[in-house]
């Protein structure tokens, strides 16, 4: 169970990272450049019918690098690298005795490297923005390790997401604020189902836009034509047909006019296959917009 419950959250930490920054792509020398740490810590988890079971005390913590670079006023590069990343579950106890049935572990390494790049699809100033992205997951992760190999800093596979964002910013009473939403599609590989993906984002900006609260619902469903565990002799294909709805929230606010701070939280109320606890993040930002 454990080698499921790492796959699969760990399939969840990288998959929506990729996708931040909506239809506005950045404008030519201008760029966004985010240090962050991520973690969560859970002891059930959602079963493959959605259902909650208990699981020994696991953990995942990730430092990020996210960057987004205009190329042109149409064309951006994205960059999303987890430049370390630990995995650790604790020493699992008989419940009647507390002896340790197995020790507890943990492996250090960098995480799977997400790249990419954004296309506007509307010109610059559209009322209504949509933007075409593309990215690549690279396997740069470790897939199999620890004592018993069951334990992951990436899926082991390489994946291209395709996805389109469109949005809108508008006035809220006096307050600046913005929509966006996206649909995208997973193409995996190594035996891992494709997914869908669904998101909708909702931006308020306070005390003269230097505080923006942001919150997000993201969905991804599985289309469940991958190999099975019984068919791929694999720790990392155990992540396969794993699926989810989460709600996040985020602030980040402006400190100078370009460096400022954010803290967020994140769960998936609906899942299969995924750990069931709330993540948390913290950062600094760099934005030269």
């Amino acid at each position: 169970m454990r080698k499921i419950l790492f796959s699969s959250i760990l399939a969840f930490i990288f998959s929506g990272n990729i996708i931040a920054g909506g239809p506005w792509p950045q404008p030519k020398g201008k760029g966004y450049f985010k240090l962050s740490e991520w973690w969560i810590v859970f002891d059930q988890h959602y079963t493959d019918q959605g259902l909650l079971d208990p699981n020994v005390t696991n953990g995942v913590f990730n430092t990020f690098f996210y960057g987004e670079y205009g190329l042109s006023d149409r064309f951006t590069i994205i960059a999303n690298a987890p430049l370390f990343s630990r995995s650790f579950n604790n020493n699992l106890r008989s419940a009647t005795t507390n002896e340790v049935l197995a020790p507890g572990d943990a492996i250090n390494s960098i995480g799977d490297i997400d790249l990419g790049f954004k296309y506007g699809i509307s010109k610059v100033g559209a009322k209504i923005p949509v933007a075409l992205s593309l990215s690549f997951g690279l396997p740069t992760g470790n897939s199999s390790g620890g004592i018993q190999n069951n334990l992951q800093t990436g899926d082991g596979e390489f994946n291209q997401i395709i996805q389109l964002d469109a949005g809108h910013g508008f006035k809220l009473g006096k307050k600046s604020s913005y929509v966006s939403g996206y649909l995208g599609f997973n193409h995996r590989t190594k035996g891992f189902s494709e997914e869908f993906r669904l998101g909708l984002e909702f931006g308020l900006g306070f005390l003269k836009e230097k505080l923006w609260i942001n919150t997000k619902f993201n969905l991804v469903e599985s289309l469940k034509n991958g190999d099975t565990a019984a068919e791929v002799n694999s720790t990392s294909i155990f992540a396969n047909n794993s699926e989810f709805a989460s709600i996040a929230i985020e602030a980040n606010y402006y400190i100078t006019k370009k460096i400022g701070i954010s803290a967020g939280m994140a769960g998936a109320f609906r899942g299969e296959i995924i750990a069931a606890a709330p993540s948390y993040n913290v950062g600094i930002f760099y934005d030269l917009k």
